[in-house]
């Protein structure tokens, strides 16, 4: 029987390990990152593996280069800055990005990079699948879901956990991604990234576990949440303005047609024009109404030439070696 390493050696090379980079993004992680990078070390033999300390006060940096990890420090606290810190400081033709509490099962990557490369796809998402019921909060499940639904709405796509911190990227995703986000949106970001581009990704179940005692989640369910919203809110004008203006003339015409509707039967009724104020009010909201459409359209043209000069950046940088 083949052993755990020689398993993982038999699914991806040690040729190709010698180019794939796990980064590790963390703040206060020095209760779980050195086991964190052993797992990762086991399931990934010759891989580089380096740790984003965000600030960290608990020794997490020290814990990490004990470990062996490359350290990296970031000052800007988010994970968003972490994240881009690591893409800017970072060669390598494969990314696996993964949080450094221990959640997520290290043994799956060589799968999941498998799957990347004989499929040539840009990202692999492991999806978050709980093997406890406290791996993670009520809260964060349930906005978990309702988030997954606002974007397969405005951007499409069959991701069921566009929140996944474990993720396999391409050299080519992450040379053409911004990376623009400061905290937890971050993997909202990656995700509408890879739609709008509509780069071959793939979604992988993955189990999920409990963090460890003593390890606490740095997400805060409202702040964090709103944050997202705020950041779904922005993706939206910036990758699909025309739905965006379109919500909003859409709202004020409603408001509009509300106000002026009794103001238009009384005139019939009687051929006075009761309530100038309130017919003013209707008439500016619609003029507003339309000029958001308009501003909508005009957008939209701009966004779709936008959207074709990143998606020849986006192919070219594929093609460079």
């Amino acid at each position: 029987m083949l052993s755990h390493s020689a398993m993982t050696e038999a699914a991806t090379p040690r040729a190709t390990l010698k180019h794939v980079a796990v980064v590790l993004p963390c703040l206060n992680e020095a209760g779980t990152v050195a086991a964190v990078v052993a797992d990762f070390k086991a399931s990934l033999p010759g891989a580089r593996i380096y740790v984003i300390d965000n600030g960290s006060v608990d020794g997490t940096d020290t814990m990490a280069k004990l470990a062996g990890a490359h350290v990296i420090i970031e000052k800007q606290r988010g994970k968003g800055n972490a994240v881009r810190r690591a893409f800017a400081a970072i060669e390598a033709e494969i990314y696996v990005v993964v949080d450094g509490d221990g959640t997520y099962d290290a043994a799956q990557a060589p799968r999941l990079i498998e799957m990347l490369q004989s499929e040539r796809l840009d990202m692999v998402v492991g999806s978050r699948r709980k093997i406890a019921q406290d791996a993670y909060r009520t809260g964060h499940e349930l906005g978990n879901r309702l988030f997954n639904r606002l974007l397969k709405a405005f951007f499409g796509g069959t991701f069921e956990d566009v929140f996944s911190g474990y993720r396999i990227l391409s050299r080519r995703f992450v040379n053409s991604f911004p990376a623009l986000s400061l905290g937890f949106e971050i993997e909202t970001e990656m995700t509408v990234h890879a739609l709008t581009l509509r780069m071959p990704v793939a979604e992988v179940a993955c189990g999920y576990r409990a963090r460890a005692a003593g390890s606490q989640s740095k997400l805060k369910t409202y702040a964090d949440g709103l944050r997202i919203a705020r950041s779904i809110l922005l993706l939206l004008r910036q990758h699909r303005p025309l739905v965006y203006f379109g919500v909003i003339c859409g709202a004020m015409s409603g408001i509009s047609v509300a106000l002026f509707y009794p103001i238009f039967m009384t005139y019939l009724a009687t051929g006075t024009v009761p309530r100038f104020p309130t017919l003013i009010v209707s008439v500016g909201l619609a003029l507003v109404a339309a000029l958001m459409l308009t501003c909508g359209m005009i957008l939209d043209i701009t966004t779709r030439t936008q959207l074709e000069i990143r998606r020849l950046i986006y192919l070219n940088v594929g093609r460079q070696r």
